[in-house]
């Protein structure tokens, strides 16, 4: 059994307008106990999240709404039980803790089935949060705009759905049918489920507008040729700190996870003075809930519509290696190769952590790596090393251009409009009543340039 692990003091915990100390909390990981003849110990156990690693990270969950976390224990399971997804004996272990704590509150790390949830109250007399409802609330708590709370609600309300047989206590009564004698009617968990499937509809038809005015959005940002760089990482890997570096932007950043949700958007300068656009998403975890996933796929798309992704990894964290897996694995659910080293620049963030000889031991296993898919060590904190990754980016984002330099007659203001709108001018020139124009132009559109233009010299970067 782990240690208890509680705030520094009273005074700390969250209190409800009673003065009672509000949301007492067990922690529970029920992680599968790992046999000495499993494959997985032989080639996989470098690779795979330790359990204290897991639990810590649950507990990380728990603070990052405010409860008061009394006690985290890790719970070794030799096989799922339908009914209470713990043994018997470890079920009535932790009755023993709910009452010594009187924790009003209990998180699960893990998945369970409305079953399993309602089976498990009635055992420990208190409430259990699994961890897609715990990640739910955290959600539901950080949404501030309006399309992040529908996103964050059409999730809870698909996760509600399947759980009215557990979260209603009036499930019984009946509404009156049609006609003289009436009838049965309409149960009320049927007309809950009604309304519930009622309110998914219309929250997925104001997202399909949500959708509509971002294609409308990037629309108007490719008629400006800005490029677009998105930041993806596992939840408190920096991402915020470093968009607020690269950018000079406040976005909120927090030594906690899932600090920021909402997407933003912000202008980036380049080294040698070109202009992209910069996007922070919300962070990944392990066990990202299906439903998270595709109730946020409208955020997600500015993703998917990137030229560069830019993975940030909090290289300090003793599972690295696994984070990055979970990242990798929910691009693979947007339909992102993960693999693509054109597309993708890796971030080792956070080596201000680290003392010389262990910075110097980083360097050498990223230089070890291919040219082209070598890691990029920096410290959001401090700005070390973001010279060499923006450098990085500019290279990327102008990998699939072409320069071109061409002739435009001084009185064809259409014309020059039209370059500016689809093309990046890096440099233009009045040479005996005409422009000497110095531009980069995306590879599909470089046949319609050399159509419309007289080119000079097209020069492939």
């Amino acid at each position: 059994m782990e240690p208890r692990q509680r705030r520094e003091g009273a005074a700390d915990r969250p209190r409800s307008a009673g003065g009672k100390t509000a949301g007492r909390v067990l922690v529970i990981g029920p992680y599968p106990r790992q046999r000495p003849g499993d494959r997985s110990t032989a080639s996989d156990a470098a690779h795979s999240r330790s359990a204290g690693a897991r639990l810590e990270e649950a507990v990380g969950l728990a603070r990052a709404i405010d409860l008061d976390v009394q006690e985290a224990i890790v719970a070794p399971i030799a096989q799922i039980r339908p009914a209470t997804y713990l043994g018997k004996g470890k079920v009535e272990e932790i009755v023993g803790l709910v009452t010594a704590h009187e924790a009003n509150l209990v998180v699960m790390d893990c998945a369970l089935s409305p079953v399993q949830q309602r089976n498990l109250e009635k055992a420990w007399n208190a409430k259990v949060l699994d961890r897609t409802g715990l990640i739910l609330e955290i959600f539901g708590r950080r949404a501030k705009t309006r399309e992040g709370s529908l996103q964050v609600e059409l999730a809870h309300l698909n996760y509600q759905r399947s759980r009215l047989v557990r979260s209603w206590t009036h499930l019984e009564r009946q509404r009156g049918g049609f006609g003289f004698l009436g009838g049965p009617g309409e149960t009320q968990i049927e007309a809950d489920r009604r309304m519930i499937g009622e309110r998914i509809v219309r929250i997925e038809n104001e997202l399909t507008k949500v959708r509509a005015t971002r294609r409308l959005h990037r629309a108007s940002r490719q008629r400006v040729p800005y490029r677009i760089a998105a930041l993806v990482g596992y939840t408190n890997a920096g991402k915020s700190t470093l968009f607020n570096r690269l950018t000079r932007a406040d976005v909120q950043s927090a030594d906690m996870l899932f600090a920021t949700l909402d997407p933003t958007l912000r202008a980036l300068t380049l080294p040698h003075g070109g202009k992209a656009m910069l996007s922070d998403t919300v962070g990944f975890i392990s066990d990202l809930p299906t439903t998270l996933v595709a109730a946020f796929r409208a955020t997600l798309e500015e993703v998917l519509e990137a030229d560069v992704i830019i993975h940030v990894r909090d290289i300090s964290q003793a599972d690295t290696d696994a984070q990055k897996r979970d990242v990798e694995a929910v691009l693979q659910q947007l339909g992102i190769d993960a693999d693509s080293s054109e597309h993708i620049i890796e971030v080792w963030n956070k080596i201000d952590r680290f003392d010389e000889a262990e910075r110097g031991r980083l360097a050498n296993m990223a230089a070890l790596r291919p040219r082209e898919v070598r890691p990029y060590l920096v410290s959001a904190t401090t700005g070390e090393g973001l010279e060499a990754l923006l450098e990085a980016i500019e290279v990327r984002l102008a990998a699939a251009k072409v320069t071109m330099r061409l002739v435009v007659d001084a009185g064809d203001g259409a014309g020059m409009s039209w370059l500016h709108r689809h093309t990046e001018v890096l440099e233009k020139h009045l040479d005996e009543g005409r422009y000497i124009v110095t531009l980069r132009v995306d590879e599909d559109r470089r046949r319609a340039v050399a159509q419309r233009f007289h080119v000079l010299s097209p020069i492939t970067v």
